[in-house]
């Protein structure tokens, strides 16, 4: 049995002597002839880098959903938020009412180091307006990224207040893990937003930063976590598991492997949770199917995409690279969990998510189909689970539609809401400022009332009007508690964000915390 070793299965090589040398050599001569042909011979002049593209993705369309072209000017951007780091000013952002709005600020980065504060409104950059100029989020990190030590100057309105600013750009690590805190005392709450290069090192930190002692519980947020590295979500869960467990196993072509867990791992017994909904793929997968099929993790919340496939990644001559489907895997109990396709159909494919909410899916477990030649056993306890497409979770928790009356989504989804947060803040932060979360609410209780009553003011200035008096009611909850949360946020980054919407208005992770209570009986009748 193999040990577990780090495997980046997004690799980097080329080698065409996979497909059969004269295969390849006679087809690339035949492409290559007819690319030199149309440059050469046709009857107006032809863009053959943007046909060859063109060729390219024509190729991967016809493959499976997950096989993909990505062009040169495109690897930069699609590489970067695995990677871990960019250079630029350090800033989140939003365009808002066609205003670059500045949405946090990332710790330790120049802006920060500059002054720059959640809720400035960027109006120039390097002296140029920005405002009212249908500015892209492509337009901003053009504007914004460069090369370290470069600067670049930036005109900011903080009220009524002009600012300008001299950023010098740096590298800013991008953080793959989205919130971590201490959810009750012992347990410990981690929202991981992508396997990305240094998860683990992240995981590892907030672990040490939180947990004193051992930890009584470990809730794992996987929910919109729609991969990444593969040896990353291999490395979760060696941290989990015991000597020589499974964690995954691959079948392709030419792969037949299978990883199993070192038993270095630093919690390998005690109550552990990983909440999932359908927007969870791939190496989310991997990571949840390895807890369920172990017993080793309570799986929580809505069935999961369903992304069984791995991918290679391949260079090629101009700087751009496709991802090719190498192998399938399979969870240890042998489940594969990709969705079923028909190739050259990624739209079908796509639209399978779609399918599943209208089929009720998102509601109730009973409207999973879940045919019994696709059942398997767990490992431990011998618990049923089914194959055939996602990880279906032990605990259903339904999608929550309560109080999303149409007024609540207009002022969400216009970014009125957004917008009022950001001036609020402006005009409280020093009544607001906190150091942690429970300080920020017993000052924002002195403030809520009277910081709703604005926010439906403001809306209503915008023409956003509840159609009664009972629709109000509907979304006053709800309404209220995205508005706290993006104040938290603004005075205490994401973990504020997290902590308020997770305490105030999530089912999912009140139900991780009620299984994490009830451990190790937690299992009992799942």
């Amino acid at each position: 049995m193999k040990k577990f070793v780090p495997l980046l299965v997004l690799l980097t090589i080329v080698c065409p002597q996979v497909f059969g040398q004269s295969f390849v050599s006679i087809n690339e001569d035949k492409v290559s002839r007819a690319l030199n042909y149309l440059k050469s011979q046709y009857v107006d002049s032809l863009d053959v880098n943007a046909i060859s593209d063109s060729l390219m993705f024509e190729i991967m369309s016809q493959l499976d959903p997950h096989s993909i072209f990505i062009p040169k000017e495109k690897v930069q951007a699609t590489h970067e938020p695995l990677d871990g780091e960019f250079e630029g000013v350090g800033i989140e952002f939003a365009i808002l009412s066609d205003t670059l709005t500045v949405q946090s600020v990332i710790g330790g980065g120049p802006a920060e180091a500059s002054g720059l504060r959640p809720g400035d409104k960027i109006v120039a950059i390097d002296g140029e307006s920005v405002a009212g100029i249908g500015l892209t989020n492509d337009d901003v990190r053009a504007r914004l990224r460069g090369p370290k030590g470069s600067q670049v100057a930036v005109t900011v309105h903080r009220g009524d207040i002009v600012l300008d600013f001299m950023i010098r750009r740096d590298k800013i690590p991008l953080e793959s893990i989205d919130a971590a805190y201490e959810a009750e005392p012992g347990v410990i709450y981690i929202k991981l937003g992508r396997f990305a290069q240094n998860s683990m090192r992240e995981f590892g930190r907030a672990l040490f930063d939180l947990a004193e002692h051992r930890p009584k519980g470990i809730i794992i947020d996987l929910r919109g976590n729609g991969g990444g590295y593969m040896h990353v979500a291999l490395a979760l869960s060696d941290q989990f598991l015991e000597k020589d467990q499974v964690i995954v196993s691959m079948e392709g072509r030419r792969i037949h492997d299978r990883e199993v867990a070192t038993g270095k791992g630093v919690y390998q017994t005690g109550p552990v949770v990983v909440i999932v909904d359908e927007n969870s793929a791939s190496a989310s997968e991997i990571f949840a199917g390895a807890m369920q099929d172990w017993d080793r993790g309570v799986i929580v919340g809505r069935r999961t995409f369903g992304k069984g496939l791995v991918q290679s990644e391949y260079h090629l001559p101009d700087g751009s690279q496709m991802r090719l489907t190498i192998a399938r895997y399979h969870t240890p109990s042998g489940r594969v969990v990709q969705t079923p396709y028909e190739m050259g159909h990624k739209e079908a494919y796509y639209r399978t998510a779609g399918e599943r909410y209208a089929r009720g899916e998102s509601f109730s477990r009973d409207s999973i189909v879940l045919p019994d030649s696709l059942q398997f056993k767990t490992l431990r306890l011998g618990r049923t689970v089914y194959g055939g497409g996602g990880i279906v979770p032990d605990v259903f928790v339904p999608y929550d539609t309560t109080g999303h009356r149409p007024f609540l989504i207009r002022v969400i989804g216009t970014g009125a809401l957004t917008d009022y947060a950001n001036e609020y803040i402006d005009k409280h932060r020093d009544a607001l400022a906190a150091e942690s979360v429970k300080q920020f609410e017993e000052k924002y209780a002195l403030l809520s009332a009277a910081a709703f009553d604005g926010l439906i003011a403001y809306a209503a200035e915008k023409e956003l009007v509840p159609e009664s008096d009972e629709e109000l009611d509907a979304c006053r909850a709800i309404l209220s508690t995205r508005l706290k949360a993006l104040l938290a946020r603004s005075v205490l980054g994401t973990n504020g964000y997290w902590q308020v919407i997770n305490a105030e208005e999530d089912p999912e992770f009140q139900k991780a915390l009620e299984v994490v209570r009830t451990w190790p009986k937690a299992f009992n009748g799942l």
